[in-house]
């Protein structure tokens, strides 16, 4: 009992102590003992590891988890050592919603297969990035959240037993100072060449641990590497499945190709003309441009009077001066003077604009 009296005694006087000089440094009152430029830029660089490390890793779990929810509801599960519940991404979501679309519309038309091919291979895509996911966190949050978890905890613990030998020698030289009698001296001398031993020893154990941060910076960089293989072989897996996805939709009919297929043909600098879609079979009599132009093409111009033409596809407008068009409706064509030859003025109503002749069939 009076052994543990005693203990709690000194640990209450050399609390008291420190804090006094830790008040006095405050006030400038007293000298403070600095430490080496080294060891200073060791420190300075393991807090920006710190910060940053912390920064990277919170940023990589917003792009593998955007949901701030489920970010929640994963750290609550970890930190109850529970396992996390398996649930479907936004990829599969969708897949599972187009492919019940497509059996609801029918498996045997052209639209319900294709729903479902395009279901199958955002499940596919949805697979991919729960792997990106489960690589990235196996080879780069774990390894880099163990550093700020262990090896910065214990660098920060060093740190905090250097700072209190500091204020111990620092409080050490103040009553050396102040010593009047030669009894005194003699063991303010004595208590003067411990605390600088101890705070020697701890500079030099915080001063190793400090210089394993080049290590850790050579293991980060090993891991950025497999972050970044991890999401190479996510968009590489992604993409071929798009391009499968891509060929398998080529093989419907041409009535069901994207209209974003359409090829153009160069009229020159900076000007083009929009081709018929993949596919379309003119129907007889109809313009094709050019030297290929129908002789009631070349009537139209050589009379300069307008004519009704039949649309043959859509066509959405690329400008202000074109005029969209409707498959199957008919409207007004007539030409301008200095207008290009594989262009026809038309007119809706009161609607106005170019037309391309590749969509037209002129009526007689």
């Amino acid at each position: 009992m009076d052994f543990n009296v005693r203990r709690l005694a000194a640990d209450a006087g050399t609390f008291l102590s420190r804090a006094v000089q830790f008040t006095e440094e405050k006030l400038r009152q007293t000298e403070k003992t600095e430490l080496d430029a080294h060891l200073e830029n060791l420190l300075t660089r393991a807090d920006l590891t710190k910060h940053w490390t912390e920064r990277i890793m919170r940023q990589t779990e917003v792009l593998l988890q955007p949901n701030p929810n489920v970010r929640m509801e994963e750290f609550l599960y970890e930190k109850l050592d529970r396992k996390v519940p398996t649930r479907a991404n936004n990829h599969e979501v969708l897949g599972e919603c187009l492919i019940d679309a497509g059996h609801e519309i029918g498996c045997g038309t052209a639209y319900g297969s294709a729903l479902i091919k395009c279901g199958e291979t955002e499940k596919q895509v949805g697979s991919a990035e729960k792997e990106l996911i489960h690589a990235s966190a196996i080879n780069f949050l774990a390894p880099i959240r163990s550093f700020i978890e262990g090896d910065y905890k214990t660098i920060s613990k060093e740190r905090k037993l250097l700072q209190n030998k500091r204020l111990d020698l620092d409080a050490a030289k103040t009553r050396l100072k102040k010593t009047r009698t030669a009894d005194a001296r003699a063991a303010a001398e004595s208590e003067l060449r411990i605390s600088q031993s101890e705070f020697d020893r701890q500079a030099e154990i915080t001063r190793l641990l400090l210089e394993g941060i080049s290590s850790t910076h050579a293991h980060h960089l090993r891991c950025l590497n497999d972050f970044v293989d991890a999401q190479a072989a996510y968009y590489a897996q992604s993409y071929q499945y798009m391009v499968n996805l891509q060929k398998q939709l080529g093989s419907f009919p041409s009535t069901f190709v994207s209209n974003n297929n359409q090829a153009s043909a160069s009229l020159g600098p900076g000007v083009s003309v929009p081709a018929p879609p993949a596919g379309g079979a003119p129907r007889a009599g109809a313009s094709v441009g050019g030297a290929q132009a129908s002789p009631l093409l070349g009537e139209l111009r050589a009379s300069s009077s307008p004519r009704r033409a039949r649309v043959l596809y859509d066509y959405d407008a690329a400008s202000s001066s074109e005029l969209s068009l409707l498959a199957d409706e008919v409207i007004t064509v007539s030409t301008v003077p200095g207008m290009d030859s594989d262009w026809l003025m038309g007119e809706r109503g009161f609607q106005k604009g170019k037309v391309p002749i590749t969509y037209l069939e002129l009526l007689n």
